[in-house]
């Protein structure tokens, strides 16, 4: 008789009815932060920069609806959120760069980044820890068409981006990248060993202009016209030459096709920046490399000159750091310029690929700034 209780209990908990209110457990997205964001500053402006990666576990499609960045230790007003349209320009489809179409979402067994900025305003302390809370739909719709969830907790990392010295001299200097654009920096991913990599989450690609917003002189399919093309380029710090490639060709006109895996960047030149951070220059000009490898480089010596060669849609020079000691390896790691001025930025950068002016800052606006990044299509000044 001793046993009868125990019997009850399991035919009591095998027939014991689920309240009405209880939610069924379902199948979404997997949350998380490969490369846990750090501090720097934008123009001014503190920013936490990174990705938030998404996989869809589910047997349908989903689309995210509305993403919540929440500091962990006070979880209420979001620290930033976005929706709908807003929300899917920030997607975009592992390995095509793409952002989902709203009627489909993201497929069974899709893998997405979703691209985050937090500005932090002044007077609100650095968060130590990050939560992102995303409310998603069901595709087709169904009886259970929406659901939310919290995950892809992180830590936000203390180390202070590293300062480095103007790349190049002069100007005026256009600063082109933005996390919207399909075959931008941050949009294109390497799995190279084992694991996938941004290197240049926060590259810059410098392009000269005139005081007009011109990019080049003549005919600007010929690459030699634009102002930029043969200019200097600088080391950043002191340092050491980590890896070098001089001698891969370019084309003379714009007519320049894709390049593979491995040489899209060209001829370039790694300095080893020491800490582990290393900064990187690509699309050099042919035979100008003047460093050698292992060669240690002193701030504001020439070491190359600005070129087109590689993967490049026009001459420019991109400027990349990051933690790998060739271009492609590693996680871009921010950094700031410890000094130039801004002239004015374009609001449209089709207006810049049309030639015409930029929209200058006001009179009355701070035109120097110290130790930060530039913001995305600003023109700025770099000491002579």
């Amino acid at each position: 008789m001793r046993f009868l209780p125990a019997i009850w209990l399991i035919v009591s908990l095998v027939w014991l009815p689920v309240p009405a209110s209880a939610s069924a457990p379902r199948q979404s997205f997997d949350l998380r932060v490969l490369q846990a964001p750090t501090l720097v500053k934008v123009d001014g402006n503190r920013q936490l920069v990174y990705e938030l990666h998404a996989t869809n576990y589910a047997a349908t499609g989903l689309l995210p609806t509305r993403l919540d960045v929440l500091d962990a230790a006070a979880v209420g007003q979001p620290l930033a959120s976005w929706s709908g349209a807003e929300l899917l320009a920030r997607i975009a489809v592992a390995g095509s760069g793409k952002s989902p179409d709203a009627a489909q979402g993201l497929a069974s067994g899709v893998h997405a980044v979703i691209y985050v900025e937090v500005e932090l305003p002044a007077g609100v302390a650095t968060p130590q820890r990050l939560i992102h809370r995303l409310a998603y739909a069901a595709i087709p719709a169904s009886a259970h068409d929406q659901g939310e969830l919290s995950g892809g907790a992180t830590t936000v990392l203390q180390r202070a981006p590293v300062t480095v010295a103007p790349p190049l001299r002069s100007g005026p200097w256009i600063a082109v990248y933005g996390a919207s654009f399909p075959r931008g920096h941050r949009r294109v991913l390497f799995a190279l060993d084992g694991q996938v990599h941004i290197p240049a989450r926060f590259a810059i690609d410098w392009i000269k202009l005139d005081a007009h917003g011109r990019h080049a002189r003549g005919d600007e399919q010929r690459v030699a016209n634009w102002f930029g093309y043969g200019e200097d380029v600088l080391a950043v710090a002191d340092g050491t030459v980590s890896a070098i490639r001089d001698g891969y060709p370019e084309s003379r006109t714009l007519e320049n096709p894709r390049h593979p895996l491995g040489e899209g960047s060209g001829n370039f030149i790694s300095l080893a920046l020491g800490d582990g951070r290393y900064a990187h220059y690509e699309h050099l000009e042919p035979g100008s490399v003047r460093v050698r490898l292992g060669e240690q480089v002193h701030r504001g010596q020439v070491i190359a000159r600005l070129g087109f060669s590689g993967d490049s849609t026009g001459p420019h020079l991109h400027f990349h750091v990051s933690d790998g000691a060739t271009p492609l390896t590693g996680e871009g790691l921010p950094f700031r310029i410890d000094g130039y001025a801004v002239l004015g930025s374009y609001p449209d950068l089709g207006e810049f690929a049309a030639g015409k002016p930029w929209q200058a800052l006001s009179p009355d606006s701070q035109r120097t700034r110290h130790d930060d990044m530039p913001a995305a299509s600003t023109v700025i000044n770099f000491p002579d």
